[in-house]
């Protein structure tokens, strides 16, 4: 009996990975639409789009699945068999070529790696896949530790160009460890942007996820500058740089990345006419060779979009390839520019590492926490070069779902899973390397997209989309593997709605979650605020994140009529104002139940807004979450969002500085100097006076949860939750 149509095209999405339904909540279930799923399908390479090619297709995938020995990619936890050799004949012979090129029979005691695995089976047929081996989890990171996070671009030195750079990260690490005994500074993105007037501020939509962007460079780091021959040039650069830096400190105006980025160009361009000395020479061509035609097609791009424009699917069609014999002659054309832009990749990679190297200098066990955004512009260098990895004519988003009805499209083009399987997760590996470099731990954006994404096919709304299934075994495998070797822990960004067992995924294997206080609820049972000791350990707890309001706004209830007074409101203003300050209420009851109110404010001169933030974070330390982490801007009492999710050019998004609670710039001298700021950290290092008071046989004051360091709470806080922030993403 043949199965009607719509029964044959979800046998062949289920078989390819995609989804024909998926279900916002527990009661509810949702179709995808036929069109949107043959539209998938056709992204993947399948052609779906009659019956008669439906049958076609599925016959050839189920034989296809019939006849193969081995999947592309074959996933072996350390201790554990690869599942898939289970379903091999009996009798098959298994060998091995290591990543190192050794030679082995079996798959027993091999070393972490991506190897070369080759199955024969008793008939004659054969069959290779990629072996990835890696150790069953990371390891738990070693004790509790505190840190700060903050939007680099946004902390401004008196020394800076208009925006934060990595000389100001070094001196915030220094200080920071030294001096407040902090853990970690997690940052946002610093990935390589689209270039272009204006820019593209949000740093969730990069041009490269591979290279970072040079206009995070200080400048008079760079050891050739000060060899730059003309001084007065040289004084006139600095001269320039202090108006920018002024505009925004000293004259109330936003960040102008296009301006900071046109002056350190200037000064760069004359960086690289000074020769490199034998030592520095020999450094950049290592860096050269280790980066190897990544980076050549990186800096090929940029060159080629400073003749061309930023758009690559609008250059002549022949440069739209980069493996064409004119992309090939393009290079050889400008390859003083290619060398540029390599050069500046090295300066910038330097300096993060020498970022990371100060971190740990100072004492923090972390370092610098770095972020790898959910994926890249469609008309960047990533785009462009790895064009055969993502999926044409599609964007990643989000369905609708409780707080966005519409949907979401965030407009990056998707990994295709087929494509990364065949080739063993290559560019994915290869863009954990280039992070790893010089993170001590990794934040994943929407770490959700290690399972599953929504495909949204362009020119359809979000809603005409459909869930598209990446291997998570192998995606996890990969990014334990990778992390593993460079010593660094993992942070998943696991807000708003959560498949079901993704989280237990995760922490199966080591990978620590996100928890923003506002969200913890028991949302199993009575919906109040989930008490401190029922919280998960295995993750980093916070208060607020870049694009939620700082936790003075919430406090004050200032969030609510920011969005009025944007028009963003899905409800009346006094329904909202009243929610809002019940959600509070209840937050604040629960501070008070626990006695976390009390006794606050750094000898009782704060003012009840300084001592209700402290009692937040004396609850997030209560809790025993193993990464605590403070927003930056709410030590300072800072009102505004850095992101506004739902506005375009309605709200300055990444381009404001951290500021007081009067909306004065502050800066990094002056944050180092803010009793306020050092009230707050006082709050977090509360718990490790209490542990070695403990420790030394003296009584801890207060009522504290037992067991801070050791055996605790290992379960997910509750069930699935609403995406925050009205569930946009990161701006994007």
């Amino acid at each position: 009996m043949t199965a009607p149509p719509g029964e044959e095209l979800a046998r062949l999405a289920a078989l390819h990975g995609v989804a024909t339904s998926y279900q916002p909540s527990a009661d509810r279930t949702v179709t995808a639409s036929a069109a949107a799923v043959t539209r998938v399908l056709a992204a993947l390479g399948v052609d779906a789009s009659a019956p008669q090619t439906v049958r076609a297709a599925l016959a050839a995938r189920e034989a296809e699945l019939r006849e193969r020995l081995l999947p592309p990619t074959v996933v072996c936890w350390s201790g554990s068999p690869p599942e898939a050799l289970a379903a091999l004949p009996e009798g098959s012979r298994l060998h091995v070529e290591t990543e190192h090129g050794e030679s082995r029979e079996g798959v027993g005691e091999l070393p972490p790696g991506v190897h070369r695995l080759t199955a024969t089976a008793p008939d004659g047929r054969t069959g290779c896949a990629h072996l990835v081996v890696a150790p069953a989890r990371l390891p738990t990171p070693a004790g509790r530790s505190y840190g700060l996070l903050v939007q680099l671009y946004s902390l401004l030195s008196r020394r800076s160009w208009g925006m934060g750079d990595l000389g100001d990260l070094c001196e915030l690490t220094g200080w920071a460890g030294r001096t407040l005994g902090a853990g970690f500074v997690q940052v946002n993105p610093l990935h390589a942007a689209v270039p272009g007037s204006p820019t593209d501020p949000s740093p969730y939509r990069p041009s490269s996820r591979l290279f970072p962007d040079p206009v995070h460079l200080r400048v008079e780091d760079v050891p050739e500058y000060a060899y730059v021959p003309d001084d007065a040039l040289r004084a006139a650069l600095l001269e320039r740089a202090g108006r920018l830096r002024e505009a925004v400190l000293d004259k109330g105006g936003l960040i102008d990345r296009d301006a900071v980025w046109q002056l350190k160009r200037e000064a760069l361009e004359l960086v690289a006419r000074v020769p490199l000395g034998p030592g520095r020479r020999a450094a950049y061509c290592d860096f050269l060779a280790e980066q190897g035609r990544a980076l050549e097609d990186h800096a090929t791009w940029c060159a080629l979009a400073e003749v061309h424009g930023s758009q690559w699917r609008q250059w002549p069609s022949g440069l739209r390839d980069p493996r064409s014999a004119e992309t090939a002659r393009a290079r050889g054309e400008l390859m003083d520019r290619v060398d540029f832009h390599s050069r500046l990749a090295w300066l910038t990679d330097e300096q993060l590492t020498a970022a990371q190297r100060a971190a740990r200098e100072a004492g923090m066990p972390v370092g610098i926490v770095h972020d790898l955004a959910v994926g890249v512009h469609p008309e960047g260098a990533d785009a462009w070069a790895q064009q055969e990895y993502f999926a044409a004519g599609m964007s990643v988003g989000a369905p609708p779902d409780a707080f966005n009805a519409r949907g979401q499209d965030w407009g990056l083009p998707p990994w295709r899973p087929d494509r990364l399987a065949a080739s063993g997760y290559a560019p994915y590996r290869r863009l954990l390397r280039a992070l790893f470099r010089y993170a001590g731990a990794l934040r994943i954006d929407h770490v959700m997209g290690l399972f599953r994404l929504w495909w949204v096919p362009q020119g359809e709304l979000p809603t005409e989309g459909a869930y598209v299934r990446y291997d998570a075994d192998a995606m996890l495998a990969v990014l334990v593997l990778e992390a593993s070797r460079a010593g660094a822990a993992v942070i998943g960004e696991d807000l708003g709605t959560v498949e079901p067992g993704v989280r237990e995924a995760l922490r199966e294997r080591g990978v620590l979650g996100t928890s923003v206080l506002w969200f913890e609820r028991d949302w199993e049972g009575d919906g109040r605020p989930l008490s401190p000791d029922r919280w998960r350990a295995d993750c980093l707890a916070t208060a607020t994140t870049h694009d939620l309001p700082s936790t003075a706004a919430r406090l004050t209830g200032e969030h609510v009529e920011l969005r009025d007074r944007l028009g963003l409101l899905t409800r009346p203003l006094e329904e909202e104002r009243t929610a809002a300050a019940n959600d509070t209420a209840e937050w604040l009851a629960e501070l008070s139940r626990l006695g976390l109110l009390a006794g606050t404010g750094g000898g009782g001169d704060a003012s009840s807004e300084e001592a209700e933030i402290q009692a937040v974070h004396r609850f997030l330390v209560r809790s025993p979450a193993r990464m605590i982490g403070v927003w930056l801007p709410d030590g300072v009492g800072d009102r505004r969002p850095q992101n506004l999710p739902g506005t375009w050019d309605q709200y300055p998004n990444w381009r404001l500085p951290i500021a007081d609670a009067e909306g004065r710039p502050v800066t990094l001298e002056q944050l180092a100097a803010s009793p306020r700021l050092h009230a707050l950290m006082d709050v977090l290092r509360e718990r490790d006076q209490e542990a070695a008071a403990v420790d030394t046989g003296g009584e801890p004051p207060g009522d504290t949860v037992d067991q801070p360091y050791g055996d605790v709470r290992d379960e997910p806080s509750g069930g699935v939750r609403g995406e925050p922030s009205g569930g946009a993403r990161e701006g994007a």
